[in-house]
């Protein structure tokens, strides 16, 4: 492996708005950033995203209480952590 490459293989995801750094198994793949300022989100999607940003809320509320953290802990046994947990758990009620 080329030091090119190890440091590109370090990188994914967007930098600044400018390039997006994608990963396809072992390629990486270089891209403009798209332009999204003339994409007008439609109902269905901004409903979603508010429902996410509620769950966030939610997840981080669960997290900075430490009553509730302990408790969450118990239930967050397989989960990675509280705030996924809670996260996951919002979302999942919101649906039933």
């Amino acid at each position: 492996m080329k030091t090119n490459d190890f440091l590109l293989r370090q990188l994914r995801g967007q930098i600044g708005k400018k390039i997006v750094v994608k990963h396809y198994g072992k390629k990486v793949v270089i891209t403009k950033a798209p332009d999204m300022s003339k994409i007008k989100p439609s109902k269905a999607q901004k409903d979603q995203r508010n429902r996410f940003a509620e769950a966030v809320a939610y997840a981080r509320h669960i997290n900075n209480s430490p009553e509730l953290k302990a408790a969450y802990v118990k239930k967050a046994k397989k989960s990675k952590s509280v705030y996924q947990y809670a996260l996951k758990e919002f979302l999942r009620r919101q649906l039933k």
